[in-house]
């Protein structure tokens, strides 16, 4: 029984990794195809799982021709292999499922509405949208799958993750303060025209955190020279460690604002997709777990970091509205690898 998995960003081999060991225990084969984004490659390097690299960092040619290259090179691998089911979060798989008669399991979380391109090549062709139940699948919701949960559960649900101190004493001293900062490359195609944390903000929000802690930054993009002391040394294996014993979080990227909301962390996003994500609005207006704030009001971004700032307790108040979100949400991982067993051997 063979399976093909596609991944295209760090969050992908997050969310699938429990659910690819699962079906590895059960004898299935797994195809694990990637393109390469930030620490992709290196977290399966660290994890020793084989993969296939089809798309290297900064493929030259414009998208639509980089899309044709991945599709040509995924569907040798399916040739190759003859997967009996397809999952992942990318719109060739919809294709190439459709063309193969392969059936294509398409999970997703940001509502489609908000990611237009993407949902006009895999609503139509995918087998199933896979999303958590408040988020839309906008013409093709008689696809939806819907499960009440996030992507970010299939890894730091209680049941995957256990919080070390070990792992991040080299780098934290836990009897202060430390702050985590999140600077995202906002360069694929969804983010044309949005913004996040500028030079100037990101220096402001490090002159306020570092009178009351340690600051820590970790990015996509390349830091400006006065940053890189602060750039944290840990392993990207390891950084939802890093995030659980931190104070608080910052940064412009949805997914590690999601990791840090549902692990219990303080979290704070500044970017102008504020507002367009049901997940990020569910964690924030139904558990209070996070608060997102767009770039047009830098000035309420710095009242926020100070009002957190001078809270007591803290922290300790959001792993209480940790455990009321865990309370309502299911394990995701759990979830994903009783439905690709169905698939698979049915």
């Amino acid at each position: 029984m063979t399976l093909l998995v596609y991944l295209g960003h760090p969050a992908h081999f997050h969310l699938f990794k429990e659910t690819i060991k699962n079906l590895q225990v059960k004898s299935v084969k797994v195809i694990i195809a990637i393109k390469s984004k930030d620490v992709l490659e290196k977290l399966l390097i660290d994890s020793k799982l084989p993969y296939i690299n089809i798309s290297e960092v900064n493929a030259k040619g414009n998208a639509y021709k980089n899309f044709g290259k991945r599709l040509y090179n995924l569907a040798k691998i399916i040739r190759a292999n003859k997967p009996k089911l397809l999952i992942g979060s990318a719109a060739e798989l919809a294709v190439l499922g459709k063309l193969f008669r392969i059936p294509s399991y398409i999970f997703f979380e940001d509502d489609f509405e908000a990611v237009k391109k993407f949902a006009k090549v895999a609503g139509p062709f995918a087998t199933k949208l896979i999303c958590p139940d408040y988020c839309s699948a906008w013409k093709w919701n008689d696809k939806k799958l819907g499960y009440k949960s996030y992507h970010e559960l299939a890894y730091l649900h209680p049941n995957h993750f256990t919080p070390d101190a070990e792992k991040v004493k080299h780098i934290f001293n836990l009897n202060n303060k430390n702050y985590i900062l999140r600077f995202a490359q906002l360069t694929a195609y969804h983010d044309i025209g949005k913004s996040g944390i500028t030079t100037a903000i990101a220096q402001q929000l490090i002159d306020a955190l570092s009178k009351h802690g340690n600051v820590f930054i970790t990015s996509e993009r390349k830091l400006e020279p006065q940053f890189e002391k602060y750039r944290i040394q840990i392993s990207p294996l390891d950084i939802h460690h890093a995030l659980y014993f931190a104070d608080m979080y910052i940064g412009d990227s949805q997914t590690m604002t999601a990791e840090a909301a549902v692990l219990g962390t303080p979290a704070i996003r500044f970017n102008d997709f504020v507002g367009e994500l049901s997940y990020l609005e569910e964690l924030e207006h139904s558990y209070h777990l996070t608060y997102g704030i767009r770039t047009n009001h830098p000035e309420k971004l710095l009242e926020k970091v100070n009002e957190l700032l001078n809270v007591t307790d803290l922290k300790q108040e959001w792993q209480s509205r940790r455990e009321r979100m865990l309370d309502k949400c299911i394990d995701m991982s759990k979830f994903m690898t009783t439905l690709v067993e169905k698939e698979l051997f049915q």
